[in-house]
């Protein structure tokens, strides 16, 4: 039986930005409910479509399709999985990064601070690191450390501390117990703001989203063929500058390559000089959408 998993952003925009070929070889490295295959699909004949989501739940949304593969595996092993399957040139890839929609709706992933339920966020059922093992065991300055440099919490030492205070004489391992636990560091005007700041910091780091993202991105330049295209939905300003430096630069930090001539060399060339948002009806009808941010990138 089939559910509304998650209702895909900029849809109409990164289809075709991603200027499919009949005949191409595709990947989707976050399938999540199917929406950007489904409609990638639509556009094969004798193509094929491989697929790729971490979470097991991802599986209920599989297309049947003859032209369609789906990996329930990290996107960072990307080059690895599709070289298994004798795949070693890609025409497109797209990646809707992010939690789906579907993450925040079920209670018992502990994805939402609106929610409750335990504190999990792991994509990958599997996965041994949880929210709460974070909060466990990480020290007051690995914790600061992180909320700093994954939530860009301004008081993340006063966080820090006043998660560290409490767990010396209780565990914390529930959504509502962790809020009320650092509702001394939020200010009253700021509190989902902040509270989104606190939990995309801890899903970050129990995931290791960043360091897939990069992986994976590294990956494309050896899989897409040139004149292929890569497609990048983000939801937050941290995976945003790693693709938008990725697609300017070829690297994520640093100055650009250049050669003898002065010239920047990067594997590719950006196609929309200017980043693509959702317009007020995709918003309304989607509150995801209110944070996303399209890129679209031709391979060299």
């Amino acid at each position: 039986m089939r559910f509304e998993y998650h209702i895909p952003v900029l849809l109409k925009e990164s289809i075709n930005g991603l200027m499919v070929k009949p005949e191409g070889i595709y990947v989707d490295v976050t399938f999540g409910g199917g929406g950007h295959s489904k409609e990638i699909l639509r556009r094969l004949t004798t193509g094929r479509l491989i697929a790729f989501d971490i979470d097991e739940d991802a599986k209920k949304n599989v297309i049947q399709s003859d032209r369609f593969l789906f990996l329930n595996q990290n996107f960072r092993f990307l080059k690895n999985n599709l070289k298994y399957y004798g795949i070693n040139k890609i025409d497109g890839l797209i990646a809707d990064l992010g939690v789906s929609s579907h993450h925040f709706d079920v209670e018992e992933r502990g994805f939402s601070f609106a929610k409750g339920g335990l504190l999990d966020m792991r994509m990958n059922r599997k996965g041994k690191l949880t929210a709460k093992i974070v909060l466990k065991t990480y020290t007051k300055e690995r914790l600061e450390d992180m909320f700093l440099k994954y939530g860009e919490i301004h008081n993340s030492k006063k966080l820090a501390e006043t998660i560290v205070n409490y767990r010396t004489n209780k565990e914390i391992d529930k959504i509502k117990e962790f809020i009320s636990i650092i509702k001394s560091c939020v200010a009253k005007s700021y509190e989902n703001k902040y509270l989104a700041k606190v939990f995309q910091a801890l899903r970050i780091e129990v995931n290791q989203e960043l360091e897939n993202l990069k992986q994976m991105l590294y990956q494309t330049v050896d899989l897409i063929r040139t004149d292929g295209r890569l497609v990048v939905i983000t939801y937050h300003s941290l995976e945003d500058r790693l693709v938008k430096n990725f697609i300017r630069k070829g690297k994520f930090e640093g100055e650009a390559e250049k050669d003898i001539y002065g010239n920047v060399e990067t594997p590719f060339n950006q196609v929309n000089k200017k980043v693509i948002i959702p317009g007020k009806e995709e918003i309304i009808r989607n509150s995801r959408a209110r944070s996303a941010k399209l890129r679209i990138a031709l391979r060299n």
